[in-house]
């Protein structure tokens, strides 16, 4: 028996976006008593929502996301807690808990803040220790319940791309995370030629 976590968040109309994003519009244009169907537009970037930066976003890298292999974006998840932290660093521990290839989960609880204007200014971010220790462990990817690793001009992110490490941002949830020894992450973005897509990021559990 299996048990699925949703670590995602939902993509609704003026949803919370970062500062730099446009606003995103979902809205109704074909309604069924007047055009026999239903239909909704959405206008969205990339980075709203939980989401999955690749190299290309930030590096002269030109591989767009729907060209990464599909098993890039599974595999055996890892949960660090790491709350009440500001920088996140790196910690002795963390050789024995994170296995090469594994999609490591940072639980900040700062997800408590989302659609506030704190959830943009006020993020702990990763610490050079931390990033240089995934890169060492060759992680698949990093995921957060924070908006970013970091802050302008980026560095850990660019840490992180440089050595091909993927980076999921805007999770929820991880909370239920939290007594769970071994689950799988399934993380498939939209299949769209971009640097970055929003992705239905779930979390699967043997019980």
């Amino acid at each position: 028996m299996r048990k699925y976590i949703d670590l995602s968040r939902d993509i609704t109309h003026d949803m919370p976006v970062h500062p730099y994003d446009d606003r995103v519009r979902l809205y109704q244009d074909k309604f069924l008593d007047k055009d026999k169907y239903v239909n909704y537009r959405l206008e969205i970037g990339m980075h709203s929502g939980t989401h999955i930066d690749t190299p290309m976003h930030l590096t002269d890298r030109e591989t767009y996301i729907n060209e990464i292999p599909i098993e890039r974006f599974v595999g055996r998840g890892v949960l660090l807690d790491v709350r009440n932290e500001d920088p996140i660093k790196f910690k002795n521990e963390y050789a024995d808990i994170v296995d090469d290839n594994a999609i490591v989960l940072l639980f900040t609880s700062h997800s408590d803040k989302y659609g506030t204007k704190e959830y943009y200014t006020e993020q702990p971010v990763i610490d050079n220790t931390l990033a240089e220790f995934f890169v060492r462990k060759n992680i698949k990817m990093l995921g957060m319940d924070l908006p970013s690793p970091d802050n302008y001009p980026f560095e850990i992110h660019k840490i992180l791309f440089d050595n091909n490490i993927l980076i999921i941002e805007n999770l929820t949830n991880l909370s239920e995370l939290m007594d769970v020894k071994d689950f799988e992450v399934l993380a498939p973005p939209l299949r769209i030629r971009a640097e970055a897509a929003m992705a239905r990021v779930i979390a699967v559990i043997d019980i």
